[in-house]
């Protein structure tokens, strides 16, 4: 369990960069500081997430029969491992994606990728994309909040509630019964 959220490093370090080396600097200036500072934190972030998703994996995938037990003394987690085998069985590559968006999604996919015992071939492609995809989605959010509202408290609170609001709608896709 992580003592802060990653989202909220990632999005605090982005509206810090969104004011730039200081005001009174030219706004050319400021973009050229910016850019390489946002593409630095975008890819640590990436990789950060990457890392943690491979750990979580091997973690699973080496402790198989201890999660197993733990996991089967739950009705519900038995179903939520048995349905994302499944999904991951099926080349749902993009529930790896959609769940890193979700709370606890990253966790949980990555631990069941491991758990049910998914080559890394199936699950460290989607993890490299989920990761990419978190990580720019998360250093926009805090930098075009930073940018359009100013590098304050109201930018970065703007920009957490909107990380929220995806992982609510990514927790919504995840959750809701597939229709055939």
């Amino acid at each position: 369990m992580p003592l802060l959220p990653s989202g909220l490093l990632v999005i605090t370090a982005a509206t810090a960069a969104a004011a730039g080396p200081g005001a009174a600097g030219a706004a050319a200036d400021r973009m050229a500081h910016q850019v390489p500072d946002l593409l630095a934190l975008g890819a640590c972030a990436a990789l950060a997430s990457v890392l943690g998703d491979f750990a979580a994996y091997r973690v699973a995938w080496r402790g198989g029969e201890r999660l197993d037990r733990a996991i089967s003394r739950s009705r519900r987690l038995t179903g939520a491992q048995e349905r994302l085998g499944a999904a991951l069985a099926k080349g749902g590559g993009a529930l790896v994606v959609i769940a890193r968006f979700a709370p606890a999604g990253r966790s949980v996919v990555s631990l069941g990728a491991g758990a049910t015992h998914r080559t890394i071939r199936e699950f460290l492609p989607w993890s490299l994309a989920a990761g990419v995809a978190w990580a720019a989605y998360s250093v926009g959010l805090g930098y075009f909040g930073g940018q359009w509202l100013g590098a304050g408290w109201l930018a970065m609170g703007v920009s957490l509630l909107a990380l929220f609001a995806a992982g609510t709608g990514a927790a919504y896709l995840v959750r809701r019964p597939r229709t055939r």
